[in-house]
């Protein structure tokens, strides 16, 4: 594929830096990501230059979303030519318009016969937002100007692919929509009336890469020809501005004697002065006129938009805000990660705080940030009043942001968006320019969507220097499958089943065991799935013949018992009750309030990771496995575009202290190739002791932690004499790595997880072992694998006994999820016989205690319930994990975690506790990891 040459290209120290995601969200990475996953989407074999949409993007993301732009767009259209302020066209936008000259727009409110015709490209990319959602989004006006991205819809692309679309098919279902005008007298569209004036002009065509041409040959027929009177012509498609158009055609369209198309107030955001300017400085700026008219949009659907609009900083010299410019948006609703909301929910919609927008871009204040709230303005562009460039965030350095900020300080009216990096395929960042087509119903007068409207052209640019007249393109095409349709007709919970069943079959490549893809179905017990598999004859297909039998275990003769539930209580216990306080990597923070009421003021982070490296020394120790299996320790350093100096240990990274991740190396007998089980030993700070509307007094104190996420430690010690057993009978076939991460939390916001990724992305990971201070080159081994494992010993009391295999976003991501499933099945069926066994035969359903020096009694094995959820299942909580990270990067990645319930208590507050904990449910769920990873290490 043309945008992979010379992948990869994040190799070598430095080249793949990941930031934390609360301070920059990254672009989305399509094709194949940086550690190598790919996915079969938006590529085609035999289509080069195709890029394909899926059913589902177009029909619940793009179809609503143009729909919902149209309607905005149309409304301030109409109030434009009726001499009404229209929302979002500033009269900076106007002044010297050469699409909105004055004489057009004294006139305008007499053209009755206007119906306010759109041919309008969009620029669009798909973006990602803070609960891990990749979605289509409104980026503004096309960067290629107002007419090539239509007649690029016309030519054929080069080399194999479909044929273009019909041009004059176009027209006459255009003509016959917006004017009533009938088939018959459309067959000839020259003799219908149409004609087509090309634009040119140095107002029409400010930049090379504006250009019609090359226009389709066909389009040659309908050219209006030198001289032709114009009682023959009664529509006239041109993209010229009004002000050059002969004065002949602007005398008979301002008399309602001829129609232009599209209607020329609709080109006015290609023609603001200002933005033309300020695109020689600030990269897409023409986009920025029509993106300031379309309300923020952040719902799951529909099209995402981000917030813009321009903000003023009164100062002596600036006291209020230049009129001339809008619209005035100082106000901002901030998201993130960490709420207490719904994937599936508009979270503009429940969220009613909005903050002051230079604090959300700029303030690094203890009060500012709370809990989840870094300064936004690596992901903003922001400009002067005289349409300089102050800050170009996604590429800003720290000193950049600092100028931005004292330029903001200093005072006035500075223009805004939010501008979250466009879709990446290897080195290129991909662009689509969309037609909006459109136009005003006769009766309604709302916007109406022309049906099948071209698809315009997807531009490719070096994200490292975009140059609009440098772009590779490429061609829509939009999928057109049949069971992928007929999903998108059945009602919302039955249709995300039965895509995500198609969605693991195409990851796949084959078709799926049965028992798996019912996994992958909440109504997998209903008759509803036996009827999908009657009346969706592909599905059926995607599933394999018969159910497969549950494996054999490896390591369920070591869980499956009573030392391993009451270690594994002790464990949790220690942890998270015994003598570490502090474990956030922000600790001790210095605010008075936090101070007063702190147990003791050091940071316990250090401490605790000595215990678990001391931990898993005894392990290889008893093991007899020292010098054949490392334990060390991974360095890192804090960094941040921002200062904070109220966190005590931001200030000691400055210092020099540094973090570390903490690696126990297992061997197999393929040293190159390792398995990862992961967990993170930080954990996060109490909302109930910190916000005030829950009784909170502003102090930062680190939870206990019992759940998040010592239950997942915890787990991991276990592990390591499993594993060690493993490996000396020889039945692993590659290494295991338990990696305790540090940092998950905010505000240190998957500090463990980014440094880890980076460091296999480009090739540089070396492990420390502090016993001798010797390093270990760790490079050359290739991950097959990671099991992320966060919260899970909470066993829900809304659906009980479930959990979720949350796989990332690659066909390896699939494959692990598919294990940690047989993992699954062969516990449960282990279940029947050991609840027969003396002593659990009777057994109850374990029952929570409250004193960590009290051991729940023993109870039944518990038979649990295992959810797969792709990334595009609302219940996936891989977004809020360190998953994420390594899924992003594209390293094969699977979250363990409970049934995550956002509503209840014990979750980043006083109550996660052992009291919180139930044992037989975490006993069993850390047995299920245990068992995926040995799996998973012992495959051939």
């Amino acid at each position: 594929m043309t945008l992979l040459e010379g992948w990869p290209t994040d190799r070598g120290a430095g080249r793949y830096a990941i930031p934390a995601y609360s301070e920059f969200m990254p672009p989305p990475r399509l094709g194949r990501r940086a550690y190598g996953a790919s996915d079969p989407l938006p590529f085609r074999e035999g289509d080069p230059f195709g890029w394909t949409v899926s059913e589902r993007e177009e029909g619940l993301e793009l179809a609503p979303g143009l729909d919902q732009i149209a309607q905005q767009l149309l409304e301030s259209l109409r109030h434009l030519a009726a001499g009404r302020a229209a929302h979002g066209i500033s009269r900076a936008k106007l002044s010297g318009n050469p699409y909105w000259p004055e004489d057009l727009a004294q006139r305008a409110p007499g053209l009755r016969h206007e119906r306010f015709v759109l041919l309008l490209p969009l620029a669009l990319s798909r973006t990602q937002d803070d609960k891990g959602r990749v979605r289509w989004t409104l980026l503004g006006s096309s960067e290629l100007g107002p007419a090539r991205p239509l007649w690029r819809s016309f030519l054929a692309p080069p080399g194999p692919g479909p044929s273009p679309e019909d041009g004059p098919d176009f027209l006459r279902r255009l003509l016959a929509a917006a004017f009533g005008a009938p088939a018959p007298e459309l067959a000839d569209l020259r003799a219908a009336g149409l004609r087509f004036l090309r634009a040119e002009g140095a107002a029409s065509l400010p930049f090379p890469h504006w250009s019609e041409e090359p226009l389709p040959e066909w389009l040659g027929s309908l050219e209006l020809d030198p001289g032709e009177p114009l009682e023959r012509v009664r529509f006239l498609l041109t993209f010229r501005a009004f002000a050059e158009l002969p004065p002949q055609i602007r005398r008979a369209y301002l008399a309602g004697e001829l129609h232009l198309l599209p209607f020329p107030g609709s080109l006015l955001f290609w023609g603001a002065e200002p933005y033309r300017r300020l695109e020689r400085e600030l990269p897409f700026a023409i986009q920025i006129p029509l993106q300031h008219g379309i309300a923020r949009h952040e719902a799951p659907s529909g099209v995402r938009v981000p917030q813009s609009g321009w903000l003023h900083e009164p100062s002596p010299r600036r006291p209020t805000h230049d009129a001339r410019h809008g619209p005035l948006r100082d106000l901002f609703k901030r998201t993130h990660r960490w709420a207490r909301v719904h994937r599936h929910e508009d979270e503009l919609a429940v969220t009613a705080r909005e903050e002051k927008l230079v604090h959300v871009l700029f303030s690094a204040s203890a009060a500012d940030v709370g809990l989840y709230g870094k300064p936004m303005a690596r992901n903003a562009q922001i400009w002067s009043n005289e349409f300089r460039r102050v800050l170009d965030g996604p590429s800003a350095t720290r000193e950049e942001i600092e100028g931005a900020r004292a330029a903001i300080r200093a005072g006035g009216s500075f223009g805004y968006r939010f501008a979250y990096p466009a879709m990446r395929v290897g080195r290129y960042q991909v662009h689509w320019q969309r037609p909006l087509v459109a136009y005003s119903d006769a009766r309604s007068g709302r916007a109406t969507l022309l049906t099948g409207a071209p698809l315009g052209v997807l531009t490719a640019y070096d994200a490292a220097k975009p140059d609009p007249a440098r772009a590779i393109e490429l061609w829509p095409r939009l999928a057109r499958r049949g069971p992928e349709l007929a999903a998108l007709e059945l009602p919302h919970a039955d249709r995300i089943d039965v895509e995500k069943i198609l969605e693991a079959r195409d990851l796949r490549g084959a078709p799926l065991p049965r028992s798996f893809a019912r996994g992958l179905a909440r109504a997998r017990e209903s008759p509803a799935f036996e009827r999908w598999l009657a009346e969706l004859p592909a599905l059926g297909e995607a599933l394999g013949a018969q159910e497969e039998p549950a494996p054999d275990a490896l390591t369920y003769r070591w869980s499956a018992r009573r030392p391993f539930e009451v270690r594994y209580w002790k464990a949790i216990a220690s942890l998270a009750e015994g003598r570490f306080l502090t474990k956030n990597n922000a600790d001790c923070v210095l605010d008075p309030v936090t101070q007063a009421e702190l147990a003791h003021h050091e940071r316990d982070l250090a401490a605790l990771g000595d215990h678990l490296l001391d931990q898993h020394r005894r392990a290889v120790a008893a093991a007899r496995m020292a010098g054949k299996a490392w334990v060390g320790e991974l360095p890192l350093r804090w960094r941040t575009d921002f200062d904070f100096p109220w966190m005590g240990g931001w200030l000691d990274n400055r210092r020099g202290s540094g973090e570390r991740n903490l690696i126990a190396v297992i061997p197999g007998r393929d040293r190159g190739e390792a398995v990862v089980m992961a967990d993170h030993y930080d954990t996060a700070y109490m909302e109930d002791r910190y916000e005030t509307a829950q009784g909170g007094d502003g102090a930062r104190l680190a939870a206990a932690g019992a759940d998040d996420n010592h239950s997942a430690t915890a787990a991991l010690l276990l592990a390591a004499p499993i594993f060690l057993a493993l490996s000396r009978a020889g039945k692993l076939a590659r290494d295991i790595w338990l990696v305790h991460l540090t940092g998950e939390e905010f505000p240190a916001d998957c500090l463990g997880a980014r440094h880890l990724c980076q460091a296999l992305v480009e090739g540089e990971l070396r492990m420390r072992l502090p016993a001798d201070r010797r390093w270990r080159d760790l490079s050359r081994t290739r991950i097959r694998g990671v099991y992320v494992l966060d919260m899970i010993a909470h066993n829900s009391d809304r659906d009980r006994d479930l959990f979720q295999i949350a796989p990332g976003a690659c066909a390896g991501s699939l494959w692990l999820a598919e294990q940690a499933h047989l993992a699954a099945r062969a516990w449960n069926e282990g279940t029947l016989a050991w609840n027969r066994r003396a002593g659990r035969r009777g057994a109850r359903r374990g029952r929570r205690s409250a004193r960590a020096a009290r051991v729940p009694a023993l109870a039944r094995h518990l038979a649990l319930r295992a959810d797969v959820r792709l990334p595009s299942d609302p219940r996936s909580a891989l977004y809020n994990t360190d998953g994420q990270i390594f899924s992003d990067a594209g390293v094969p990645v699977v979250l363990l975690m409970e049934n995550y319930d956002i509503d209840r208590e014990g979750y980043h507050d006083t109550h996660d506790t052992l009291a919180n904990i139930d044992l037989d449910y975490g006993a069993a769920l850390a047995a299920i990891a245990i068992e995926s990873v040995a799996r998973v290490a012992a495959a051939r």
